[in-house]
């Protein structure tokens, strides 16, 4: 009888330890390599064939998602590609740049550079189009927030108020707002029809280096340089949870489609997911041989993108919603 009850017990934690590493284990999808230069950006086309690769060395790669093939690769700048975004109908790409400090726009078709947007002092560390693809937002290391026309490429407004670097930009899923994420430890909300500020978080441990809105417009997530990701309710301006579990920066953050998961890359060289309604980590993403600096999630939510200093592009699967 007390060999079987030891029996049964060990079984209990054989299975528990089993179950436990099913939640953090990993499904590596597909092995992005490309020409031999770490990766800073990823992006998602909208109907999630195509996914964008921005490399240090100044080139964006774009692939065919479903097979690894490379489809077209964009020449022009001349420093890394901080950051890349597909306009909202997937026929455009924009990117911003560290050495030109520059925005480029192409022809996602062609591979043909459209336009090249200058007026940043400094190296372009995020970009973003307005969810109906008229605007586009851009932040600098100059400590500013650009708006610019994407139809003649003309720049629209400077949003100043930022002390340091702002790390990124980010349009609210409606377009009424604009928000920035910057090292000064603060992250600003702007009205984008009157380009006025309208509220600002402050008091922040460390740098804001990334930030992303929920797809209801309901809360945004931020990532910091001290491993803490922080989900703000942006009607309230009030923290709601904070996720702990990273060592160093948190350079990427990004909400699935549905809303249910937040994604973060670090220097910590994981890549993680986290439930939003309860805060806990679901998945730790391994392998990485370098920092993590971007996330994409695919359109359908099922694939995760990570771009890596280890100078590949890693596709993960998402674990499936509980019935």
């Amino acid at each position: 009888m007390l060999t079987r009850h030891f029996f049964l017990r060990a079984l209990f934690v054989f299975l528990s330890v089993l179950f436990a590493a099913s939640l953090t284990a990993s499904q590596e999808i597909r092995v992005f390599r490309g020409d031999g230069f770490d990766v800073k950006s990823v992006a998602f086309s909208p109907d999630g064939r195509i996914l964008a690769s921005g490399l240090t060395s100044g080139t964006i790669l774009l692939w065919e998602a479903s097979s690894g093939r490379e489809l077209k690769r964009l020449e022009g700048h001349t420093g890394y590609v901080f950051s890349i975004s597909f306009s909202p109908d997937g026929r455009l790409l924009a990117s911003g740049s560290s050495i030109d400090n520059t925005i480029r726009l192409w022809d996602v078709s062609s591979g043909e550079e459209l336009k090249r947007l200058g007026g940043h002092g400094s190296y372009v560390r995020s970009v973003s189009f307005s969810p109906d693809g008229r605007l586009l937002a851009s932040g600098s290391d100059d400590r500013t927030v650009r708006l610019w026309d994407v139809s003649s490429g003309r720049e629209l407004a400077r949003l100043e108020g930022h002390g340091n670097v702002v790390g990124s930009v980010a349009f609210s899923p409606g377009g009424r707002l604009l928000a920035s994420g910057a090292w000064d430890r603060t992250i600003r909300f702007w009205e984008v029809s009157s380009t006025k500020a309208s509220r600002r978080l402050e008091g922040l441990a460390d740098f804001v280096v990334s930030i992303s809105f929920s797809p209801d417009g309901g809360l945004l997530a931020s990532g910091l340089a001290d491993g803490t990701i922080h989900i703000w309710g942006v009607s309230s301006g009030k923290e709601l949870r904070r996720l702990e579990g990273h060592r160093f920066a948190v350079n990427s953050v990004a909400f699935s489609p549905d809303g249910r998961l937040v994604a973060s890359a670090s220097d910590d060289q994981t890549v993680r997911l986290w439930e939003v309604s309860s805060g806990k980590e679901l998945r730790k993403f391994r392998g990485h041989r370098g920092s993590a600096n971007s996330v994409a999630f695919s359109p359908d939510g099922r694939l995760l993108a990570s771009g890596l200093d280890d100078k590949t592009v890693r596709l993960w699967e998402v674990p499936a919603k509980p019935p």
